[in-house]
């Protein structure tokens, strides 16, 4: 189901398993609010891009983590690179190779609608510039955002997925649940404007065939440090986890203790991703001495029970932790 299965309303008899998909799309209270109904149940929550506070999470042990790091049977590793607005006609000119070969390409825009605010190329003008183009040489076009009634995007994506339209010009709304393995270059206008994990997780809308796919972040010259990093990490790497840690130390990892997913760290000396081994070896050693002295008695153990009390004031999970 969707969120509404943690939504309220809904009773459940001896639910064994949770699986989350896609679970940088769910929010910290959206997540606590499967502790009402979890029980003793067990959770699996699934992403090809953690976001920094999961990593975080994970850092501080309160997740355990598997990693796929290896390509389904048949797939090729998708070809990453970064071009410049000026260069958009060869961009296009690449398109329609690949579309005579008989692939299909998604361009997808940040932005609906003009912004007087942001001077980014949006979705209308976008497809306007794409048929042009396209057009006179018989080749179709879809557009799809999430502004669209249901009913015309089942429409748009239907004619995509059955091959009579080429392209896809789209926002955000094809990020997840699409799959058209004749699908081979993902366009990403605008590249700046995302972030690493939106990035990633549409790089993944292509490359799902045994045909060599591509992804094309397309920028203004002119980018932040930030900005530049995201789609150096992006042309550098398709590893999801590599680009989560790249994220964690841009964004920061939110309130471990709250509702916050990115920001500074509460941490006064730590860096969350190069402490990394400090930080497993402190849990391994606090399990190891709970272990030895549950209750911690030992005489020798009395400052860490006069640290917890100090502690307390900070209002944090304590039981839940230890």
């Amino acid at each position: 189901g969707t969120h509404k299965l943690i939504q309220g309303g809904i009773s459940y008899k001896n639910l064994g398993l949770i699986i989350i998909d896609e679970e940088h799309r769910f929010g910290v209270k959206q997540k606590e609010s499967l502790k009402k109904i979890r029980g003793q149940s067990d959770i699996l929550t699934m992403t090809a891009t953690p976001i920094p506070r999961t990593l975080a999470l994970t850092m501080y042990g309160d997740l355990d983590t598997s990693v796929i790091d290896e390509l389904p049977p048949g797939r090729k590793e998708i070809q990453t690179a970064h071009r410049l607005d000026n260069s958009r006609s060869r961009v296009f000119g690449f398109i329609y190779e690949e579309i005579q070969k008989g692939f299909q390409a998604y361009i997808v825009y940040p932005l609906i609608e003009d912004s007087e605010k942001m001077d980014y190329k949006d979705l209308m003008d976008g497809y306007d510039s794409v048929e042009r183009f396209f057009k006179p040489h018989g080749i179709h076009t879809s557009i799809l955002h999430g502004k669209m009634k249901p009913a015309d995007k089942d429409y748009e994506m239907a004619r995509f997925v059955k091959g009579e339209t080429k392209i896809m010009v789209a926002t955000t709304v094809i990020e997840v649940g699409v799959n058209v393995p004749k699908s081979t270059i993902m366009v990403i206008e605008s590249a700046e404007r995302f972030g690493l994990s939106q990035l990633h997780q549409l790089r993944g809308r292509v490359g799902r065939g045994g045909d060599q796919s591509y992804c094309i972040l397309m920028t203004k010259k002119k980018l932040s440090d930030d900005a530049r990093t995201r789609v150096q990490a992006m042309v550098s790497t398709t590893d999801g986890f590599k680009l989560s840690e790249i994220d964690l130390e841009l964004r920061g990892p939110g309130d471990i203790m709250g509702t916050q997913q990115s920001g500074i760290a509460m941490l006064q000396l730590a860096d969350l991703t190069a402490d990394s081994a400090i930080l497993v070896l402190a849990r391994n050693t606090v399990i190891d001495l709970l272990k030895e002295d549950p209750k911690l008695t030992h005489p020798d153990h009395q400052i860490i029970l006069n640290h917890y009390s100090n502690l307390k004031k900070y209002q944090f999970d304590w039981g839940r932790i230890s």
